[in-house]
Formats: structure tokens, C-alpha cells, sequence
């Protein structure tokens, strides 16, 4: 099945949609910054290690685009800006708590594994 969205581009399934619109280093992170509040844009940022104030600046503004994030100006000397979630944007909340909750899950395991491999390899090491 192919559809399309809003900007023409033509998708396969609807996982390709989704990773589009949500995908990437940076956006789910800032779409879970700002699951429960507004942000300003150093407030993001501060919470955001590593991320660049110009990629910032580009993710929010897609996202923006794309319907999920709201950008208010207040009109105040200096100019104030938050960020939050649209209506629409809350819907991909539980996309991200299973995202969360699969990340928790797999470090778990990394971490066992990790003592497995330990122990199989003093176990090697003794013989």
C-alpha cells in the first residue's frame, strides 16, 4: 500500500511514515522532553547533551511542520518562546513509552548478558 503525505513523499507502509516523521538521534528525545510540559529552547537544550542549538533549531521546526509540536511566541522585550506537544503530537506518546519500555528491557538483558559472558569467560580462563 502507498500513501501519501502532506509533503507528496510516497510511503510503502506506514512504519516508513512513522520513522519519518519521528525518527532520527533527536526527535523522539525532544518529543519525550516534552511529553509532560513546556519547554523553552534552552530549556530543551539543557536537557539535551550533545545536541547542537542549529540541529535543535531544525528538529523543532520539523516537527513543528509536521504538526506534532506547538511554538508560542509571547509578545514580550525580549521575546519569549515555549514549546509543547500538540494534540496530534500527545498521540505519539505511547510509540515512545514502548520505545522506553523495550530500551529498559534490552539494557537488562545487555547487562545479564554481560555477566554471562563474564562468568563463561573465567570459567575458560580456569581450565
Amino acid at each position: 500500500m502507498v500513501s501519501e503525505r502532506n509533503n507528496k513523499k510516497n510511503y510503502q507502509c506506514p512504519v516508513e511514515a512513522t520513522l519519518d516523521v519521528i525518527g532520527g538521534k533527536w526527535k523522539p528525545l525532544i518529543l519525550w522532553q516534552l511529553r509532560g510540559e513546556k519547554l523553552r529552547f534552552s530549556g530543551l537544550r539543557q536537557n539535551m547533551q550533545g545536541i547542537s542549538p542549529k540541529m535543535l533549531t531544525k528538529q523543532l521546526r520539523e516537527l513543528e511542520a509536521d504538526g506534532l509540536v506547538f511554538r508560542e511566541v509571547y509578545p514580550e522585550i525580549p521575546p519569549r518562546v515555549e514549546y509543547s506537544l500538540t494534540e496530534f503530537g500527545k498521540t505519539v506518546i505511547p510509540v515512545l513509552e514502548a520505545l522506553c519500555e523495550w530500551g529498559n528491557g534490552y539494557l537488562g538483558r545487555e547487562c545479564i548478558l554481560g555477566k554471562n559472558e563474564g562468568a563463561k569467560t573465567s570459567e575458560r580462563l580456569s581450565q
